[in-house]
């Protein structure tokens, strides 16, 4: 696999995967809500603080490279986006879930990522997310996630994804906070729904704008 990504471009590919997993009625996202996303402080490490720009720079990255596709959608006048993964690799549902993860969070156990997915499906269990993992570091069109060697003191290996740079002879990165695993269901449904509303406001301001000029000019 030659896709080389940096931070920016990692985090919008894992946020579209995991809105569209997660709140598919949401999905594909508009600009605002994809910018939301990637700021998002739960599910997420690090935290970053993205403003439109980089994350259009981005986009447009991600798209030359066909791993993301700007569309239009029946009702709507923005702009969406969504990820072409799918297309790109034939991955599964089950191996979506888990690169997102690793999008989103960084390298980690097999036993975690158990654990994390579990917001998007049943609990896989130990022993398949063992095995999905083998099928991504072997798939035809990857590798797309490594085994890292273990930290000293630690009984498990610890897996990363390979959508961006990474040192394999080294360990140096920093585990993803434990505190930082979901909630409840509820709340992150409760924080897509704030989302969506606060795009269809906004969607509305500017329908009211585009109207009050029109009535102004027939005045003027």
């Amino acid at each position: 696999m030659e896709i080389k990504l940096d931070a920016v471009e990692t985090r919008i590919l894992g946020v579209l995967i995991e809105k569209e997993m997660s709140t598919p009625d949401y999905y594909p996202l508009t600009l605002n809500a994809l910018i939301n996303g990637c700021k998002q402080k739960n599910n997420r490490h690090p935290v970053m603080a993205l403003s439109k720009e980089p994350v259009l720079h981005a986009l447009e990255t991600l798209r030359k490279q066909h791993l993301v596709w700007q569309i239009m959608t029946h009702g709507s006048r923005k702009e969406k986006f969504e990820h072409n993964l799918i297309e790109f690799a034939g991955f599964s549902r089950r191996e979506l879930a888990i690169l997102c993860e690793l999008l989103l969070r960084g390298p980690q156990t097999p036993g975690e990522l158990n654990t994390r997915t579990a917001r998007f499906m049943d609990t896989l269990g130990i022993g398949v997310v063992e095995l999905t993992l083998k099928k991504l570091s072997e798939h035809e069109k990857g590798p797309f996630v490594a085994m890292l060697p273990k930290r000293p003191g630690h009984k498990e290996h610890r897996y990363t994804h390979l959508f961006s740079d990474v040192d394999l002879t080294e360990d140096a990165f920093e585990p993803a906070p434990v505190a930082a695993i979901p909630r409840t269901r509820v709340s992150i449904d409760r924080v897509e729904s704030l989302e969506k509303k606060v795009d269809d406001l906004q969607t509305e301001i500017d329908d009211l704008k585009m109207q009050f000029l029109k009535f102004k000019k027939q005045f003027e």
